[in-house]
């Protein structure tokens, strides 16, 4: 176990690496022609964000980039402005430089709000879910530790589980504390930008030439307050914290020179200079919170549940070993016995219950023509016999009465006179039997029982027939489920609902939530801007708090805008959609007109509306 010395020791020595990294990419870009700054490149940051505890933000914001777009910018149309001009013009540098800003902000936000969902779906939990999860989720040098405390507390105090109950609400509560206190730092500022770009938009694309200097200088200044208001966290952070803050060093931003501030046209190299500084900044925004982060972010899947893959693995171990102790390798052939034995089943399953099925209902399909003759001859068959039968019982009934009967005489009552003669006869079975007509009567019997069967495997022959198709469906049974079974699985797996962006019930639902977040946000927006209005003195910060929640509100939009976009399009609703969006991210409009929007939203797209029960 590592000393308290040599884990502070390896932490100075990645901070180290970091700066150094740091101020390496900064010097390189400095060499670097000046068209090409305007893009930072991922090379250094990457292997900065490596020594600099490669599992933050940065590292994961080049992984999670899943989209090129994201929520617009609040200009006429900055689309024309790129296209209309070189890409070294003015007007499409500051556009680049801000869609950059943006995008890296909603990234952020979008990872410390994945964060800060898990540790507040932990904190609704019971104390013993806490508890369990500080025990045994949070790896095993965590069990191990927490288990002997656990029993310390408990041996040494009666109330060691009401400990151990303090311990987890009060570490889950400060992670909840310090990401949401980021998380409204950054939605400030998102905030700030957004409305500054709203306010000089018109003005940046119509003269570029004088609105850049005057809106460079302000997204300085928008650092430099995000600057003080992290700064002021991370002294709370490292005075009244129990918890190590992730990042060592204060957050600095670069200062943009005192140079032509008084409204005058700035030339290109000073541009460029004022750019370099802003995606400098944005580069140790982004060092600050891979390090800030990365203590107080959600244990990764493997963590979470590694008594499983232990369970699994030592499983997997004992089941490796029992198959090598019937495989070639030992001498032992039950292996290939049972692949045979295996092959062997497969085989007649699938004669069983695939091909032979198969080939039933071609058959019965494709083949009637033939089934129908075989049956006319089996009819034929089963006439002749009547045939014959009926010219016993009427040779036997005219020698018997000495009459000749006529053409239209019945079987039926041709057998009442030859049951009559066989009842006479029965009486003196012997002699009736050598001299009389017993046995003619006996025998013309017989030819009607002959007629009943094959009258009555007629018809049960034609009934299966008839259901030859119901039993190779029924045989076919369970090959079917087998391959639906085996479609859900795949469906399942290649689709992948459970993000917003699928098309499945559970991605409809999340979408569904973020327009509830949305309406949430907005109405806690007037709320702030009501008690603003009345001028208490008890809500002197609610200007900035406002800005949060605008901020958050933009956040969610986002959110919105990358979920809904394939869905819309495919529809034909993603004009509409897309306008709806801006309207609710537009400052401007009136809260009543936003929720309007939202009740809209909810009633009119089909990627929005709920899909149907399930019965």
């Amino acid at each position: 176990m590592d000393s308290p010395s040599s884990a502070a020791a390896k932490k100075d020595v990645k901070t180290l690496v970091s700066l150094y990294s740091n101020y390496l990419w900064s010097s390189v870009r400095n060499l670097l022609p000046a068209t090409s700054s305007v893009y930072p490149s991922s090379l250094l940051a990457g292997i900065s964000n490596i020594y600099g505890g490669g599992g933050g933000t940065a590292a994961h914001a080049t992984r999670r980039r899943r989209r090129k777009t994201c929520l617009p910018l609040p200009l006429p149309n900055p689309a024309s402005v790129r296209s209309s001009s070189s890409d070294a013009s003015e007007a499409s540098r500051i556009v680049y430089v801000l869609e950059d800003i943006i995008e890296h902000i909603f990234l952020n936000l979008h990872y410390i709000q994945k964060n800060l969902e898990f540790w507040q779906s932990k904190a609704e939990e019971s104390n013993a879910r806490q508890a369990y999860f500080m025990i045994c989720e949070r790896g095993p040098r965590a069990f191990f530790n927490g288990t002997i405390q656990l029993i310390r507390d408990c041996v040494s105090d009666e109330f060691g589980k009401q400990h151990t109950y303090g311990l987890a609400s009060s570490f889950i509560a400060e992670r909840i504390t310090v990401l949401s206190s980021l998380r409204c730092c950054l939605a400030t500022f998102l905030a700030q930008i957004y409305m500054e770009v709203d306010t000089t938009g018109n003005q940046l694309v119509k003269d570029p030439e004088n609105s850049m200097p005057s809106l460079l200088v302000k997204i300085n200044d928008l650092f430099l307050q995000l600057e003080a208001s992290i700064g002021h966290f991370h002294a709370t952070c490292q005075t009244g914290s129990s918890v190590e803050v992730g990042c060592s060093f204060p957050l600095m931003f670069e200062k943009l020179p005192k140079v032509n501030t008084d409204g005058s046209r700035w030339t290109n190299c000073e541009i460029q200079d004022a750019i370099n500084f802003i995606n400098q900044n944005l580069q140790k925004l982004e060092s600050y919170l891979s390090m800030t982060v990365m203590n107080y972010k959600k244990p990764r899947s493997v963590t979470l549940h590694w008594m499983h893959y232990t369970c699994g693995i030592v499983g997997v171990s004992m089941f490796s070993i029992w198959l090598l102790r019937h495989s070639r390798l030992m001498g032992s052939p039950d292996i290939d016995n049972w692949i045979c034995e295996a092959k062997e089943s497969t085989i007649i399953f699938w004669n069983d219950h695939v091909e032979q099925p198969i080939l039933a209902i071609r058959d019965e399909l494709f083949h009637t023509f033939r089934k129908r003759q075989k049956g006319a001859m089996e009819l034929e068959e089963v006439q002749i016999t009547a045939n014959s039968l009926h010219r016993m019982l009427r040779a036997f009934t005219e020698q018997t009465k000495g009459v000749k009967l006529p053409e239209d005489a019945t079987d039926n009552e041709m057998l009442e006179v030859v049951m009559a003669r066989y009842e006479k006869e029965v009486m003196h079975p012997i002699q009736n039997l050598l001299s009389g007509e017993l046995a003619r009567a006996l025998l013309i019997q017989v030819q009607k029982l002959k007629l009943d069967i094959e009258e009555a495997m007629l018809e049960l022959d034609q009934i299966l027939r008839a259901n030859e198709i119901n039993f190779a469906i029924l045989a076919a049974l369970p090959a079917f489920f087998l391959s639906v079974f085996v479609m859900v699985l795949a469906r399942t797996w290649f689709k992948r609902d459970t993000r917003a962006e699928g098309r499945g019930r559970v991605a409809q639902i999340q979408r569904r939530l973020l327009i509830v977040e949305v309406e949430r946000r907005i109405m806690q927006l007037e709320r702030c801007n009501h008690q603003e209005r009345e001028e208490r003195p008890s809500f002197s910060d609610k200007e900035e708090d406002a800005k949060c929640i605008f901020g958050l509100v933009l956040y969610y939009l986002d959110r919105l805008h990358g979920a809904a976009e394939g869905h819309a399009r495919a529809t034909g609703e993603w004009i509409s959609l897309r306008q709806d969006i801006l309207n609710l991210a537009n400052p401007n409009i009136p809260t009543t007109h936003k929720l309007k929007i939202t009740s809209r939203m909810e009633r009119v797209y089909d990627c929005l509306l709920p899909m149907p029960k399930r019965q």
